[in-house]
This record gives C-alpha cells, structure tokens and sequence, in this order.
C-alpha cells in the first residue's frame, strides 16, 4: 500500500507540471492547513501528514494543486500519468537533467515566447507520427548551422529541405 501512495504522490507531482509551467511568479505564497484539504487529498498526501506545516508554503500548494488535478482526471488521463512516470523513471539521471536544464530554459522565456514554443509544440504533435518521425532525424543529422535555417524557415511557416552548407544560398556563418 505504501508504494501505492508513493507512486500516486509523484504521479500527481508530475500531473502539477503543465499547470505550474503557466503560473508567473507573484507575492509569496500562502501556506496551505492540512485541514483546508479535502479528505480524498488527505488520503493521496498521506505520507505528509505528520510533516505537513513544516513544507514550504511554495511546495504545499503545489502538492494541493496536483491532487485536485489527479483527482479531477478520467482512467485514461491517470493511465497516461502513471505512463509518463515510468517512462520518466526508466531515464538515465543525464538525460533527466538535461530535462530540467531545458524547462528551467523555456520557465525562464518571456510569456509570448513561451506561448510560441507551446503553439510550436501543439502543432508538431498535430503532424503525422511518420513526419515526426522523420524531421526528429533530419534534425539531429543537421549541422548547427542547418539547424538554424530549420528553425528560421519554421518561423516563417515554410517547411521544406534544408540543403548542406554552401548550397543554401546564404553565406556561411563564421
């Protein structure tokens, strides 16, 4: 049973991300009483109870955020969490750093890249897996120097190929 919760609590750590992702940073934050929770997130913060007031005040409304969002999930948007889980636990610790590098990269973006960056990502994922798939490998053969012309040209909403170095018509960057 305790894995359970253990499992359940970082399942809804994970779940508060998107919503923490779109917060700014504003007056400090106010403490969140173990008694202005409901019982279902007393149950899912259960392993807190005890040590509850002495969390950061930062920490516990993330915790009370992310069980009132687990809690308001369907079976499919929980089986999907618990998957994202696993899959966050089975990475090597690099690469989950290199992870949080990133998204302390995009937290520190202004609010209108980063609804970019978001639109960018909403429409990537509207592509075909086989197209995905496929600019995934034409990104990580390219040069840094292609890679910019993909990322200048995607600006533009003009997809198309990124020729070698010296073939693009714009002169080399030195």
């Amino acid at each position: 049973m305790n894995k359970v919760r253990r499992l359940l609590f970082t399942l809804l750590c994970l779940a508060a991300l998107p919503v923490l992702a779109q917060e700014s940073p504003a007056a400090p934050a106010a403490p969140v009483t173990w008694s202005s929770l409901t019982p279902q997130q007393q149950q899912l913060l259960s392993r807190y109870g005890t040590q509850w007031n002495t969390l950061p005040a930062e920490r516990q409304q993330a915790l009370a955020r992310g069980t009132e969002r687990w809690l308001n999930m369907n079976t499919a948007q929980r089986d999907q969490a618990r998957e994202r889980f696993q899959h966050w636990n089975a990475l090597p610790p690099e690469q989950k750093q290199a992870l949080r590098n990133r998204w302390q990269s995009f937290k520190a973006l202004p609010p209108e890249q980063r609804a970019a960056v978001r639109q960018g990502f909403r429409r990537f994922q509207q592509l075909p897996p086989q197209r995905r798939q496929m600019l995934r490998e034409q990104w990580r053969a390219a040069t840094p120097q292609q890679r910019q012309q993909m990322l200048e040209r995607a600006r533009q909403g003009r997809p198309g190929p990124v020729h070698p170095p010296g073939r693009s018509g714009l002169p080399p960057h030195h």
